[in-house]
């Protein structure tokens, strides 16, 4: 198999029975996932020694290649376990990126859909070290979260992202960060790379999973260890103006985990308190977890 330069950062992917270093050459001109988009992932990560609920991200993988019309090859157990087998080539030292795959090389009925059986999977880790908890700024994007009548919004599917990536992008344009990203009728669904959270007086808010975003992993660890300390979350219909009158934001996602929004629009907000003990309750979560 021919191998391209490894890519930015230390990069291993495991595809067709074995390892290989780099940002390997998996596709081609006529593979169904070059020019339609026939592809999802999930993203894990390993840091400190621990990989929280690699499990869950497995299984998710699984379901979002189902929900494109493919056929998942691997089970979670061969996920998990392939996943360990490989952080070992790493040195510990550097957060990484679990990222396992599922495509299709060719085309069903005239093309169009996924064949299921052309499906192929592969597993990539490569190092990314996470984002400080220091915290990030948003706007509100002129861009929508779509709906499942018009995306595979209950896949972790590549073709939603570019979306993700021109409100971002829009955002930075404007000198923030990240970006809210509304559903189709205007309420608060996401950033641009995470689920959001605010706190109102004492209250911890989420928008409530309507089908226009991914209700995250890492969201649900959240509201669970929150939960047993004893902060309950309310997942509710949030606008614009409860994030802007919120006393705190945060958003939680699987490439850093639990991070504080420290501006919104022109309002610039303190880390809060209830994003530290998140944050503080999932790590010792996590290396309470017995490592694979």
């Amino acid at each position: 198999m021919t191998l391209a330069a490894a890519a930015q950062t230390l990069t291993w992917t495991y595809v067709d029975g074995d390892w290989y270093e780099g940002n390997v050459a998996l596709i081609g001109p006529r593979s169904h996932a070059m020019w339609l988009a026939s592809s999802v992932f999930d993203g894990a990560r390993w840091f400190e020694g621990v990989a929280p609920d690699i499990d869950l991200h497995a299984q998710r993988v699984n379901a979002s290649a189902i929900a494109l019309g493919m056929k998942p090859t691997m089970s979670v157990e061969q996920i998990v376990g392939l996943t360990w087998e490989g952080i070992k080539k790493f040195d510990g030292k550097t957060a990484v990126y679990i990222r396992p795959m599922y495509w299709a090389e060719h085309g069903g009925y005239m093309g169009v859909p996924a064949d299921p059986a052309s499906t192929r999977f592969c597993l990539c880790l490569y190092e990314a070290p996470m984002l400080p908890p220091s915290g990030f700024s948003v706007t509100v994007s002129p861009f929508r979260r779509p709906t499942l009548e018009t995306m595979p919004t209950n896949a972790k599917a590549g073709c939603l992202y570019p979306n993700n990536g021109r409100a971002i992008l829009e955002a930075k344009m404007r000198g923030f960060d990240n970006a809210l990203v509304l559903d189709m009728l205007g309420n608060v669904a996401e950033t641009g790379a995470s689920n959001i959270f605010l706190v109102k007086d004492g209250q911890v808010m989420t928008p409530a999973p309507n089908g226009t975003f991914l209700s995250g992993i890492t969201r649900a660890r959240t509201i669970s260890l929150l939960g047993d300390y004893g902060f309950r979350t309310t997942e509710k219909t949030l606008s614009v103006r409860d994030f802007l009158e919120a006393d705190e934001i945060f958003s939680t996602g699987n490439h850093s985990k639990i991070v504080p929004i420290i501006r919104i629009e022109d309002r610039n907000l303190q880390p809060g308190p209830v994003a530290k003990k998140a944050r503080e309750l999932y790590w010792e979560w996590a290396h309470s977890t017995p490592a694979g």
